[in-house]
């Protein structure tokens, strides 16, 4: 990566993608298929998710699963008779939409044996870390942030004020119960105003309790510090470790930590009603899709479309 033509030290190697869930809001259709390959368009979003973490620097994709759930990772295998088939029968675009996954970085994967909560996720890739490695990426899959490019914003505000960096949306105030929310200041020397410093975080707080209307986004770049933290926190209900507890602990021990307000877009691909408008937000950019999707949502909801039924004699 490079800033203003000079070569600069990567701020991570590895990004951790915690996808150990029974995506339940999905069942029935993640009886079989995992969540996270469930396809936006024609790509799962693991891929995505990947793709983000490699053109943000990534080496290393390290996926938390749960036990019998290989299929997440087995997706970034090469497979040897599909990929013949394709070749010999021509298929040459799809070939390289198929070989794509497996090209991106370097995928392994670590269980997480209990459901113990997303504290629980980031400490399990700990052991995969290589002693050099002072921070880490992680990416919730069911967070879509659009466009790419907020990771190496983050990595540029952590080469500057060091510690760790979250990232945020901007929500109306009247679903801030729906999120983490931060509780934030300005950065007097940030050239950005879209950097701030973070106080403090409340989970899901009322309207009339939310400290800002700064939402999590489901990006984090952390300082290999979080894993002390992670160790030192009362588990909360369930026997789960909150990451959000880590990071105000270290917030409270003078660990600085920022975030950086993305002003794009985010999709919940986690519940299927955020899945659906992440697939027609995909569709709609897509030359192959986009055109004759955009002409027949136009048409049906136009208010003069209705279905027509076929009378069989």
């Amino acid at each position: 990566m490079t800033e203003a033509g000079v070569d600069l030290p990567k701020c991570f190697r590895t990004a951790v993608v915690p996808a150990a869930g029974l995506g339940t809001r999905f069942l029935p259709a993640t009886k079989t298929v995992p969540k996270e390959l469930l396809p936006v368009v024609d790509t799962p979003g693991i891929e995505l998710v990947a793709g983000e973490a490699a053109d943000s620097g990534a080496d290393r994709l390290v996926i938390v699963t749960s036990p019998g759930k290989d299929g997440v990772v087995a997706h970034f295998v090469e497979d040897l008779v599909l990929e013949s088939k394709l070749e010999a029968s021509g298929k040459h675009k799809l070939l390289a939409k198929v070989r794509k996954a497996q090209g991106l970085l370097q995928v392994e994967s670590v269980v997480q044996d209990e459901p113990l909560g997303l504290g629980h996720a980031v400490l399990q890739a700990e052991q995969v870390l290589d002693d050099d490695e002072d921070a880490l990426a992680v990416l919730l899959p069911d967070d879509l942030v659009l466009p790419r490019g907020v990771l190496d914003v983050m990595s540029r505000v952590r080469r500057k004020r060091g510690g760790s960096v979250l990232c945020a949306i901007d929500v109306p105030k009247d679903q801030v119960s729906s999120y983490g929310v931060f509780e934030v200041e300005t950065v007097p020397d940030a050239a950005n105003p879209n950097v701030l410093k973070v106080l403090g975080m409340v989970e899901k707080p009322a309207v009339e309790d939310a400290p800002s209307t700064f939402a999590a986004a489901g990006r984090y770049l952390l300082d290999r510090a979080i894993f002390d933290a992670l160790r030192r926190i009362t588990p909360g209900a369930g026997g789960e470790l909150q990451l959000t507890d880590a990071i105000a602990l270290l917030i409270s021990e003078g660990h600085p930590v920022h975030v950086v307000v993305h002003r794009g877009s985010r999709h919940d691909l986690g519940n299927p009603g955020g899945y659906l408008r992440a697939a027609v937000d995909f569709a709609l950019d897509s030359e192959e899709y986009g055109p004759s999707l955009r002409e027949w949502l136009t048409h049906r909801l136009s208010g003069e479309w209705a279905p027509q039924l076929t009378n069989a004699e």
